[in-house]
Parts: C-alpha cells; structure tokens; sequence
C-alpha cells in the first residue's frame, strides 16, 4: 500500500498528480506523507459508483482517495499544510457527488483546489462513527473572456465564488480621537473619513457625541459635563462602550477596515479601555490627538461650528459661547495629553499641533497609519476655493467619440475667451491653473493669458483599444466589453486601459496637492473631473462614474466645516451633452460577469503599453511569426508651470491649433 508514496511529502505527490473524475475513491495508504497533525489508516477501496467515470489516471487514482481518521485531535489539514478549513459547503449546491452517510463539504481557506468532506465507511451505528477525511482535487482553471473560474473535470456546475473588494489592511484599525473640545477631532474625522472612503478602504466615524445626544435627548447645561457629576459621567461611559460595540460589529461583520472613534478620550483610562476592547478583538489602534493652545483659533471654532450643534438649538450666541467655554474648563480639569516619550511611548499616534504647524509622529506600525500620516501633514484649513471645469468642447465630442487628443471645436474656443473674462470677474489672488498634457485642456488654458501648469496624471481616462471610437462602435466591435462597462463602471477596466478605480490612484497626489493649496483652478476632462468631485463631495464609488459634469459649466468648490459648498456656473456657450446615465440593468445588481482582471488595480496610465492578446476564442499557431519590437521615440522633458505649444500623446507630438 506504500508504493508511489515513500520518501516523498504528501502534499507534493497531491500536487503532482491531475484527477480526471468527478467523484472519490480510496486506497491503501501507507506511512509515507502523512497530512500534517493526523495519522494515516488503510481501509479498502470500495467498489465505485455507478456511473463513475473511470477514465482518471492510475497516478490521481491513487492520490486523491488519501483518508486520514477522524480521530486525530488536531483539525483535518489540506495537503497544502493548512488547518481551519473553511464553513461547510452543500456539495449538492457545489455539483459533488453526496452518498449517504457523507457530511458536508469543507474548502480549504488558503487552497482553492482541495476540499475535504468526511465520509463514514464503518458499519457501527453512527452514533459511534468518526468521520475519515477525504482529500479531494476535483476542479482545474477554464478560462474564458468573461471569467476566469475553477470548473470540475466532469463538467459539474462550478463551486461558488466569492467577490470581495480590495483589502488595503491587513488587519481592522480603529483610528482614536484625543483632545479637548473645539480642537477640530470632528472636522479630521471627517475629512480622514472622506479621504479614506475615496481610495477604497472602507472607513466609518463613531461620534460618541451622538450616542450621547441620543440618550439624553434634552441638553440643559455644562453640569452634565463636570468631574463630580457622577451620573453624566456614567452614561458617558454607557454611550462609549456602546460606540465600541457598534465599532466591533462594523469591523467584524459588516466589511469595515478601519473605524474612527470619535470622542475627546481625555484620560488614561478612557484611553486604556479602547486599547483593551481593541486587543480583546485583534484591532490594530492609531492615537490622533489635536493640540491648540491659540485662544483665537479655539473661538473661532466655537462660533462656525460649536454654536450651531443641537446641543444649543434655542440658546442665543452669547449665552451657548459662554456654556460652552465652561464645558472645556470641565475636560480641562482630568486632561492627560499623550506622553510618546514615557508613558505612551508603545503606542501608535500622531499629535497635530496648532492646526498643522507641527507634528510628532511615534510608532506607526504599517502602511495605512503612514498614508494617514502622510494626508494629516497635507491638509490645512485656511479660506480657499477650487474651481473645476472640464476643457472646452472638443471636435471628438462632436463626432461622439472618446478619449484621443483632438483639439477644440469653434464652441470650444467660445467657451475659452468666456472662461477667461470669467476668471478676470473673481479677481483671485495668486490663482494656479492646472491642465492635464492634452491639447484640448491646453489650448482652453492659452486663452486665459496666465502661467498654468500641466499634469499627466490629469490626462482623461485610458479607454485602451477603445480610444477614438463612438460607443456604437464600441458596442459592434466589443459587445462584451461594452456590457461589462456598463454593469460595474467603476471597476470595469478597459483593455489595455484604466477603470475608474485606476483613476484614483493616479489622482491621489493631485488630490494632496489640492490640500494644500489655495485658490486652484483646474481644467480637466469628464472623468477625472467626476474623481476629484467624487472625493470633495464624499461620493461613493458606485455613485462616482455617474456624477454630472457638464461642458461649458464652472463648479466652484468651497470648503466648509464639515463638507464642501458646491455652486454650479454655466458660462452660456452650448456644447455637446457626453453624459450617459446608468442603464436600468445595472441598477438592477452587481455585476455577474465581473472579468478577475478588471478589479486588478494595476494598469499603468502610460500610452505606450506591451501587447495583449484579448481573445481566448481565437486559435494561435504554434509556429506564429515574431513581432517586430517597436522603441517609442524619446519625449522631451518638460517642467511644471512652463507653458507649451505641444501637446503630447504617447511618443507623438502635434501643434497646438491656433484661436
């Protein structure tokens, strides 16, 4: 019974060998390879099923039947070394054989090719049974243009898949506020919140304030809020632990990788309590703590956003201003500010200090905590206003086409001169003006007669092999791309193009810059346009491809407390409508077609891109001709803010059409 199995691991032989049936075999087996944590037994091959193919090779025949007992005190193991398999699976639902006194199925967590299901081959009753695992190599990798699945060889329905977005965590972070009252904990939660919503992870604020303002539903004064108030500070603490509790189920449950606990954690002990549910749950922690010491600032955050909370709904000014200084003195009182060189000297956190003017940063443990970090040390919160728009109408827009580096039509020169007295009319200081390296947003910067500034990583949106087409031709010439598309936009990636989702992550250090910035005017495209108001206005993903941006209109964003103000300009010059709203189909529920690759966040925005093949359908010959190696041709540098005539489009370069 050893032969073909000693001197060599058993997850190795289960690796080498390819099983051609559908259904489960046993054979003897010997003390060579055993699974990890268990013992091997020999129990006899039973006679297989009727209507079992038996066209598998002697090799997976012999392989795939390894039983290990039921006994072993450790958990069952895939031949890949792994425990904990995962929940049990209906093999019924799956299209796996089921005989009578089989268990359900279990996959492996870590191995989608295996799965081990107890089987009972004893004739005691059952309450005296112990199940014998089976080790299983039942699917192989089909392929096909749409998706990319493991399918069983004797063509059984395939297992389900499951879809799941990014993970750019590797474990739940809760993100804890410090600091007195009007120090700006709500308004970087917030704005954190926004920001990490906008890059894909999945972030949500706990306001304790609420919960608080929930319990109790009438305000009366800043007793409440003394040290010696001992049922205020009870319920409090209740509204804390139930901030927490809603914390663990967002983190556990309901998909959440980061939670940002939003309360003024004045104390050690608050402080020690998070840490302890924190790590009772596997949770990562991050401090953020706001130090002001300005009386100035600490007023004027009073008076725009304290005054108009519910709490004094039906106070005058004077009297609210007067409460609510009163209820600082009362946190003052027990303040511990974070001590990163003794006491908090383990512990991850970053203290800003006087609204950005310093920071001290101890301990960040990974990449989210440094990307926080990092946006924290960008924003700012100074009066400014950012104008987008997108360039002028275009000769592609015209023709209904998309993507391509067309210059503008005569409409699209109207808008320009307009866009220019426009500009003349707001009388901004020190206004920046941004492009992209795209002759149209170009040649609508020219006419505004100031220095502007190109960016590539402005440029419209890759539409890959579809660029320069009409959506007619795109739904005639690549009808599966175009249904794609159209059910999951945001993900969808064009081939050898960008997905929406690519898009953000190159308009990532636009969006920094734009932090910290004052007065910007950019003019861009459609989609990039839609990205970057996506994240000002706090839109979700699905919600982002779908954002109206018309040509021949100004936004004008101003940032407030907790948001953004939007004001929406037409400059009375028409143009072409380039929206398309979503189809009813795709309202209906995601997308059931999702091709693997398409949620893939690695495409590279460059316009010179290495050849791919975009059929699996077509035949291939074996002995096909070599390609000839084509060497774009170098590009002249060029710095930000200085002025061109050209612009480029991959190694090509075109002149600037004249006004």
């Amino acid at each position: 019974g050893d032969a073909g199995f000693a001197g060599r691991s058993f997850a190795a032989e289960i690796a080498a060998a390819r099983w051609e049936s559908g259904h489960s075999h046993t054979r003897e087996a010997g003390g060579g390879g055993r699974l990890p944590g268990t013992r091997l037994t020999s129990i006899p091959r039973p006679a297989p099923a009727e209507g079992s193919p038996r066209g598998h090779s002697a090799r997976g025949a012999a392989l795939q039947g390894r039983e290990v007992d039921g006994s072993a005190r450790l958990q069952p193991s895939c031949p890949g070394e792994h425990v904990q398999p995962r929940a049990p699976l209906d093999s019924v639902a799956a299209g796996l054989p089921s005989p009578p006194g089989r268990a359900p199925a279990l996959l492996c967590n870590h191995c989608p090719l295996f799965i081990l299901f107890p089987v009972h081959l004893s004739t005691k009753p059952a309450t005296e049974r112990k199940p014998t695992w089976v080790v299983k190599m039942p699917m192989e990798l089909t392929q096909s243009r749409i998706q990319k699945i493991w399918l069983p060889h004797d063509n059984h329905p395939a297992l389900p898949r499951r879809s799941c977005g990014p993970q750019l965590t590797n474990s739940p972070t809760v993100i804890v506020m410090v600091g007195l009252p009007a120090r700006g904990k709500t308004y970087i939660s917030k704005k954190l919140t926004r920001y990490l919503n906008w890059i894909g992870v999945p972030t949500k604020v706990f306001n304790v304030g609420e919960y608080r303002r929930e319990a109790v539903k009438h305000y009366s004064s800043y007793d409440f809020f003394r040290p010696d108030n001992e049922e205020g500070m009870n319920v409090r603490k209740q509204c804390a632990l139930a901030a927490l509790r809603d914390v663990k189920l967002y983190l556990s449950e309901e998909g959440g990788q980061i939670a940002v606990f939003d309360a003024t954690n004045t104390t050690r002990e608050r402080r020690g309590m998070v840490l302890n549910f924190a790590k009772e749950n596997g949770f990562k922690v991050f401090f953020i703590e706001s130090v002001c010491n300005d009386p100035s600032v600490v007023a004027t955050n009073v008076m725009e956003v304290k005054l108009s909370s519910p709490d004094y709904r039906d106070c005058n000014s004077t009297d609210a201003m007067e409460d609510f200084m009163k209820r600082i003195n009362c946190y003052q009182a027990s303040y511990q500010p974070l001590d990163p060189d003794n006491y908090d000297r383990d512990v991850s956190l970053i203290k800003v200090i006087d609204v950005g003017r310093r920071f001290l940063v101890n301990r960040v443990q990974d990449h989210i905590q440094s990307r926080i970090v990092y946006y924290l040390m960008n924003i700012h919160v100074q009066p400014r206003t950012i104008y987008l728009c997108r360039h002028g109408e275009s000769e592609f827009n015209l023709k209904g086409k998309i993507g391509g580096d067309s210059g503008l039509s005569n409409r699209g020169k109207k808008f320009a001169i307009a866009l220019n007295k426009f500009v003349e009319e707001q009388n901004l200081k020190d206004l920046k003006i941004w492009t992209s390296q795209l002759k149209r947003t170009i040649q609508t910067a020219e006419a505004l007669k100031l220095p502007y500034e190109q960016w590539k990583a402005l440029n419209e949106i890759d539409a890959g092999v579809c660029e320069e087409m009409t959506y007619e031709e795109i739904k005639e010439k690549h009808p599966e791309e175009f249904a794609l598309r159209d059910q999951d936009k945001y993900y969808y990636r064009y081939p050898s193009g960008e997905s929406y989702q690519d898009l953000v992550q190159r308009l990532e250090p636009v969006i920094m810059e734009l932090e910290r910035q004052e007065n910007v005017l950019v003019i861009c495209h459609q989609a990039v346009m839609r990205c970057l108001l996506a994240y000002f206005l706090d839109k979700s993903a699905a919600e982002m491809p779908y954002l109206k941006c018309p040509l021949h209109t100004v936004l004008k964003l101003t940032p407030v407390a907790y948001g953004c103000r939007v004001e929406s300009i037409c400059l009375n010059v028409e143009a072409v409508n380039t929206h398309r709203d979503q189809t009813e189909e795709a309202k209906k529920g995601p997308n059931p077609l999702m091709r693997r690759n398409s949620v893939t966040p690695l495409a590279s925005p460059e316009p010179t891109k290495k050849p791919r093949i975009n059929s699996f359908d077509e035949h291939v010959a074996s002995s096909s001709a070599v390609l000839p190696v084509c060497m774009p041709q170098e590009v002249p540098t060029q710095l930000p803010g200085q002025n061109s005539s050209l612009a480029r489009r991959g190694a090509r370069e075109q002149p600037m059409l004249p006004f």
